[in-house]
């Protein structure tokens, strides 16, 4: 967050908060887009999360763990819920949340089916804006089941788009907006707009309840029962008054809206035991109560006593073509009913709400941007921010089941996530995507936290601290990867996240390079990512050669095999991309441990570890290892990973993908006056090099000072890089229009195979969704341009640049004659992906490809999708739609591009 951001109305909530003078981020978007297929709700005895709790079930029954809703609210212990629910009268259930297709369901996996926007938040949440547009005719729900399922992988995804629903405009605009006049007194706002030409009905259901907390018992103490809270009616039975042990008092009361009284509706948050397992309920009003009052008109539903758990107002409109209208909600803590009159400053702070979110935006956003550019940014950062969660997780709960509930099945207790039963959640967290991916990453956490620390420095940093915390990082040093896998092994990239953190965090306070940032912030990373290293040096190098054996590395179905799973030829991977990364790991904490060296020599002896250790790791890389191999292909002059059969035979998979660019992540220079102010960390650098001369020569360039007398540490020297770069700014190969791909064109026509013991494993170029299974099917890194590695790329080039300068120069595009420095090439990668959002010369957005209607309609074509991976060759979305994740870096790319014009433009 830039200096001026911190003086704007905003900026001083969020300082407050940060500093816990003022809870103002207590209630935010915490609840999740979907709750139901998740691993946590899984009790099944196969593992099989999708079928065990599908989206059929997701009306009738209770969620033990976390709760959904749609465009909702909670608190930041999920206690007290708000959402929308909303029929048009056709559809066959309400729309309480969001609809998409299970990993099974899917052609390419899980999908979700609906049409909604982030488009605007702060990071208090103190002002908050989402749309969702919702059809008029009967939703799809069984076409959109029945069409992807008939489709193979071959084909595109069959999207809510492509069944006709939204066609003539016959669809309603749903806005909720949201503004705090305090901490805990948030008014709500719900516009609704019929786009069509026509009069049509709308039922809408602004609705409170709380999470289920009370029916599951207490693992740890048996007979410690959580205290049932409730909701009822006011004496006049306009208001939902809710009462719970821990949050006190609240009501949420409703506006008069002309021509349309709404009835309150109440049930319990219980599963219908009847509808699901043909058992009798305890209860008449279980939780889908109200849908089944309303979509059935079953009266006895709904509680004529107006108490309950879930409560709602149900408003029946009929508005015609072109209408909008608005309700008008406040959700505030009293202490005795609903306040006298709530309504009285509702406009007043919604305008200054909005007032203030434009001017922190103005502030925070460089002066020499575009409206487009800042339009995308902003809504970039509105869904990075809307994608905080509130994930609730007990593994040990999980695995041995509830007191008052079924025992779990006994495979249980050797399957999923079985080795992490210190792991206990209960915290909000930033999720890679809130429907498809509705849990956290620790490598896409990584990458959210750039952009959170534009906005939010503290929470980013918060975020970093909390992977490392003892209930998240195991024992053993490994940090969890993702729900469905914690064992699984991402890309160790949170060293370079921390440090970027670190330093952005230290921009934005106004603090030069010569003056400490929040050492205790790097201090604490650091000694947690010092158990992650000593982990991955251990279980990863098995033959203790600096050669790791990493695995998945979150590049899914990069390779001929499935990665995460033993090879089906017996033997193992040698891997460029492992070794690499741990070359980058390595330079990141060497970064990290010379900054904390500057204020307390004792990181002095820990810098020069990590010193040794990269240098081991370049070694290795670049030299012949054991029998001879090499990860360095001499003839193709690239680097590959090396496959060890059971047999002993060893085969180096010649696969043009980024595992041979990702070396190039493994840089960063020197500063003279860094080694000036640590003298013994110089000294034992020259001592080091004095006796291992090759090492020397091959790596550190020590003998060659580069520009300003810099020092380079890098597993690429000069010509290797050359001969990466090469292949990588080949329009034929890696260099896509948009960004560079993972993996090159060439294998379009030359698909890399290889055969073992009379089986054929092949990669070939995909530039769009996969067509493997791999992985759900959803993911594919065979040809997509992915924004984290290109980020990565943009970021290395630029240290590179800071060694070799201005002189040295690269032919970009390859062949064209043209030639660029390093920094010039890293703003050409910018500017191409870039292009993927921004609207071109004919005012088009790449990212919607040949959807014509997100291209023309007024309506739709500035409200963005920030896709999970992008077309290789056309740069349209692919994948998981809303992945504001590490797609976000977006924001990042804007802000700096636009920081460099003002750079330009001073005298």
């Amino acid at each position: 967050m830039s200096g001026g951001a911190s003086k704007t109305a905003e900026g001083q909530r969020l300082a407050a908060s940060n500093a816990g003078t003022a809870r103002w981020k207590r209630w935010g978007p915490y609840l999740a887009e979907r709750a139901w297929g998740t691993v946590r709700e899984d009790y099944s005895a196969t593992g099989d999360a999708w079928d065990y709790f599908p989206h059929d079930h997701a009306r009738s029954r209770a969620f033990r763990w976390s709760e959904d809703g749609l465009a909702g609210i909670s608190d930041d212990r999920q206690r007290l819920c708000f959402a929308l629910a909303l029929w048009n009268g056709r559809d066959p259930i309400l729309k309480e949340r969001l609809f998409g297709l299970s990993g099974p369901e899917g052609n390419h996996g899980e999908d979700v089916k609906e049409e909604y926007f982030y488009l605007d938040c702060t990071p208090t949440h103190s002002y908050m804006r989402m749309l969702y547009k919702y059809p008029q005719a009967a939703f799809p729900y069984t076409d959109l089941v029945a069409t992807n399922r008939q489709r193979g992988r071959g084909a595109p995804e069959y999207e809510l788009l492509d069944t006709g629903v939204f066609a003539e405009n016959r669809y309603f605009d749903v806005l909720v907006d949201y503004a705090k006049a305090a901490p805990n007194d948030i008014l709500i706002r719900v516009s609704a707009t019929n786009r069509g030409p026509d009069a049509a009905e709308l039922h809408l259901l602004p609705t409170l309840w709380f999470r289920n907390t009370w029916s599951w018992g207490n693992a740890h103490v048996p007979h410690k029962r959580h205290p049932r809270p409730g909701l009822h009616a006011d004496d006049a039975s306009t208001a939902i008054v809710a009462e719970h042990a821990q949050l006190g008092r609240f009501v949420l009361v409703a506006a008069d809206v002309s021509d349309a009284v709404p009835t309150l509706l109440f049930c319990e948050n219980e599963t219908n035991i009847t509808r699901l397992y043909n058992a009798p309920n305890a209860s008449p009003f279980v939780k889908d109560g109200i849908n089944d009052a309303v979509v059935q008109g079953r009266a006895e539903a709904v509680n004529p006593a107006q108490t309950g758990t879930k409560g709602a107002f149900h408003y029946r409109l009929t508005l015609a073509a072109g209408a909008t209208v608005t309700l008008r909600l406040r959700l505030c803590p009293v202490p005795d009913g609903a306040p006298a009159d709530p309504f009285s400053d509702f406009d007043a702070v919604f305008q200054q709400r909005q007032a203030e979110a434009d001017e922190f935006y103005a502030a925070l956003q460089p002066p020499s941007l575009t409206d487009d550019e800042r339009l995308v940014q902003r809504q970039a950062l509105a869904g990075m921010l809307w994608s905080k969660q509130f994930y609730h997780f007990d593994v040990p709960i999980w695995l041995d089941g509830d007191p008052d509930q079924p025992p779990p099945p006994p495979q249980r207790e050797d399957g999923r996530d079985s080795g992490w039963r210190h792991f206990n959640s209960a915290d909000i967290l930033s999720m890679p995507d809130v429907w498809e991916y509705p849990w956290f990453a620790a490598w896409d956490l990584a990458f959210h936290c750039l952009p959170l620390a534009l906005v939010d420095p503290d929470f980013a940093k918060s975020q970093l601290i909390l992977l490392g915390r003892e209930w998240f990082q195991h024992p053993n040093g490994q940090l969890p990867a993702y729900e469905w896998a914690f064992d699984d092994v991402n890309p160790p990239v949170q060293a370079w996240a921390a440090w970027q953190v670190y330093q952005l965090d230290r921009g934005a306070r106004g603090l030069s390079t010569d003056q400490p940032g929040d050492l205790a912030f790097l201090e604490a990373t650091f000694h947690k990512l010092l158990l992650s290293f000593t982990w991955w040096v251990n279980r990863k190098d098995t033959e203790g050669n600096n050669i790791f054996q990493g695995g998945f590395l979150g590049l899914d179905n990069i390779g001929i095999f499935d990665r995460s799973q033993p090879l089906p030829t017996g033997g193992f991977l040698e891997q460029s991309d492992g070794t690499s990364w741990m070359g980058s790991f390595c330079l990141n904490m060497l970064g990290i441990a010379i900054e904390l060296a500057r204020h307390d020599p004792v990181y002095e002896d820990i810098a020069t570890k990590f010193f040794e250790h990269f240098l081991a790791i370049a070694n290795a890389m670049n030299n012949m290892g054991r029998d001879g191999i090499s990860l360095w292909d001499e003839q193709d002059e690239f680097y590959y990973d090396v496959i060890h059969l059971g047999s002993g035979d060893h085969h180096t998979l010649g696969i043009r993908s980024c595992v041979g660019l990702i070396p190039l992540f493994a840089v960063t220079v020197l500063e003279p006056a860094v080694l000036d102010q640590l003298p013994g960390f110089r000294n034992r650098l020259e001592w080091y090099l004095a006796y291992r001369p090759q090492l020397a020569a091959l790596v550190s360039r020590w003998r060659e000072p580069g520009m300003e007398d810099r020092r380079l540490l890098a597993i690429c020297r000069g010509h290797r890089m050359k001969c990466l770069l090469r292949r990588m700014l080949d329009e034929g190969e890696f260099l896509s229009p948009h960004g560079v791909r993972a993996l090159s064109r060439y294998h379009a026509d030359h698909p890399y195979a290889l055969t073992v013991d009379g089986t054929t494993y092949t990669v070939d170029y995909e530039p769009a969704e996969s067509t493997t299974g791999l992985f759900g099917g959803n993911s594919n890194w065979r040809g997509p341009v992915w924004f984290p590695l290109n980020y990565l790329l943009v970021e290395s080039l630029r240290r590179y640049h800071g060694y070799y300068g201005d002189d040295f120069k690269v032919e970009c595009p390859t062949g064209s004659g043209h030639y660029l420095t390093l920094n010039q090439i890293a703003d050409e990668l910018a500017g191409r992906l870039c292009t993927i959002f921004l609207r071109d010369g004919a005012g088009r957005r790449t990212v919607f490809g040949g959807q014509e209607l997100r291209q023309n309609d007024e309506q739709w074509r500035d409200h963005l999708l920030f896709y999970e991976y992008f077309h290789g060759d056309n740069g349209a979305g692919l994948g998981a739609s809303h992945q504001t994740g590490w797609t976000g870096l977006i924001a990042m790319l804007l802000q700096e591009i636009g920081d460099a014009r003002e750079e330009r433009r001073e005298p």
